[in-house]
């Protein structure tokens, strides 16, 4: 009997060290507790910078409600810099933030995992233990001639020992969950960063483009508000001539819709394309559309949106084309534009991009960042136009263009029966 209680001694004495585990592994609290700190700053600026943002569009859109002037053009440039800048430091700080959140996670990583490796390292030690130690069986305790009372009572301590165990052992199963989890939660935060710092050198590129042409503008201008009138009414008349041709064009070229090939009207298959919407031009014959368009019908639907804001896929499709028409014809028509084919017979064009993210025969899914709004093409300010078609009747084509001085432009080109109104299927 004395060799079978030094026996459960034995065992209870490595289960005490089994048990106390948990309270050795917490050292690096004041690591975690600074990082913690540290997120929390960088939250802080990260909403005193959106705050600063949301000024700026709303400084923005009071402007694009006053009379076009050069004062008003140049305010303009200053606050889509100003914009742009603050977009491009709370992306960086968001960079941070997320990089401090993934060395919170793996100091909280590695201290799971010395709690999962001492659990297991005790339970092992004390299996290897009770299997090396040497004693009577409790069959041969059973039939000694000492005093059962203390049998039962070694049995009970044996019992209480094995529900303690037990309990640890659901303890260790649950802190392995625990850490799958922060594992997961970690590669989360690692495609975040990767998609922030490629925002970032996106923003950082189009601000460099948006510097490039303001230059080029004020260079042109040399500061006069007559100058500065002039290109206007230039940029107004190359415009109308490179939309009456295309006009013309697309109302040569026949296409017979056929209902069946697309969804039916009013069916709300796309997800808008920004977070925040706000519609500046319907498609069809408007008042606007007459004073803008020389048919006097808008091929589309403009939604408001300053320089650098994130254009998002409507649908799942195959990018069927991107080009920039200015490289052609400044200021005459798309500028910087995507076109996608989507999976149920309808296609877009986005247009007036500062940026594209896409290419030709990429896939996009709803939601995905394919472009950055700007003000690219023929604009009377910064925004995002979306044109919608029956996709059997849209494609990509070349022509050269006698408004343009015979130089050929690239752009998607449709029959004018292949135009739908986006507003139906958003």
């Amino acid at each position: 009997m004395q060799k079978f209680k030094r026996k459960i001694l034995l065992i209870l004495c490595i289960g005490i060290v089994f048990f106390g585990t948990r309270s050795s592994v917490f050292v690096s609290a004041q690591t975690a507790d600074e990082i913690r700190s540290k997120i929390s700053e960088t939250e802080d600026k990260i909403k005193k910078v959106e705050q600063e943002i949301i000024q700026y569009k709303n400084d923005l859109e009071k402007i694009a409600t006053l009379k076009s002037s050069l004062r008003n053009f140049i305010a303009e440039l200053d606050i889509t810099r100003k914009k742009l800048n603050a977009e491009i430091n709370v992306t960086s700080v968001k960079a941070d933030n997320t990089e401090l959140k993934i060395r919170k996670l793996s100091t909280e990583i590695a201290r799971k995992r010395d709690e999962v490796e001492a659990y297991d390292a005790a339970l092992r030690e004390v299996l290897r233990r009770i299997h090396e130690t040497d004693g009577s069986t409790l069959a041969e305790v059973a039939l000694s001639n000492e005093s059962f009372a203390g049998l039962w009572d070694d049995l009970e301590m044996v019992n209480q020992f094995s529900d303690t165990v037990r309990q640890n052992i659901n303890v260790l199963k649950d802190i392995k969950i625990e850490l799958l989890q922060k594992q997961g939660l970690t590669q989360k935060e690692k495609e975040k960063l990767l998609n922030l710092k490629e925002e970032l050198s996106d923003r950082k590129k189009i601000a460099e483009d948006n510097k490039k042409i303001n230059t080029k503008i004020l260079a042109e201008t040399n500061n006069k508000e007559s100058v500065y009138a002039k290109l206007l009414k230039e940029k107004l008349a190359l415009k109308d001539a490179f939309e009456k041709e295309m006009s013309d064009y697309e109302a040569t070229l026949k296409f017979i819709l056929d209902p069946a090939s697309i969804p039916p009207r009013g069916t709300k298959v796309f997800s808008y394309p920004l977070d925040s919407l706000y519609i500046t031009q319907q498609f069809g014959k408007t008042s606007a559309s007459g004073r803008l368009y020389a048919s006097g019908t808008h091929n589309g639907t403009d939604f408001r949106a300053s320089i650098g804001t994130q254009v998002l896929s409507m649908g799942t499709g195959i990018v069927a084309g991107t080009g920039d028409t200015d490289l052609t014809c400044n200021g005459a028509s798309f500028g910087k534009w995507i076109l996608v084919r989507y999976d149920n017979g309808l296609a877009s064009t986005y247009a007036h991009l500062s940026h594209i993210k896409v290419s030709q025969g990429d896939k996009v899914s709803p939601g995905e960042v394919i472009g950055y709004s700007g003000n690219t093409g023929y604009s009377t300010g910064a925004h995002l136009h979306v044109s919608m078609y029956a996709s059997a009747g849209v494609n990509v084509e070349t022509r050269p263009s006698k408004s343009c001085g015979g130089r050929s432009y690239t752009m998607p080109i449709a029959p004018i029966s292949a135009y739908l109104d986006p507003m139906d299927y958003l």
